[in-house]
């Protein structure tokens, strides 16, 4: 994941060459732009679905025994 600060650089320079394109160029990397959000979008609609499957089959955790687990990690780690 990258810093506040290399993400506004980055975004900076997606400017300059933005600003440079030809409007043919500019609409073919929104349509990308478009496409990859609609895949993100379905990648996390599908996560969602396996998630509440997983959890039909195999039921839930408590929060209990969760922070019981993340007690022993630490523990382990110590």
């Amino acid at each position: 994941m990258k810093t506040e600060q290399e993400r506004k650089e980055i975004i900076d320079n997606i400017n300059v060459l933005l600003n440079q394109a030809y409007d043919s160029t500019l609409d073919e990397i929104f349509a990308l732009l478009q496409r990859i959000e609609d895949e993100e979008d379905e990648n996390d609609l599908k996560a969602y679905h396996e998630g509440k499957e997983d959890i039909r089959k195999n039921g839930t955790v408590s929060w209990e025994e969760i922070k019981n687990e993340m007690q022993e990690i630490k523990k382990d780690v110590a």
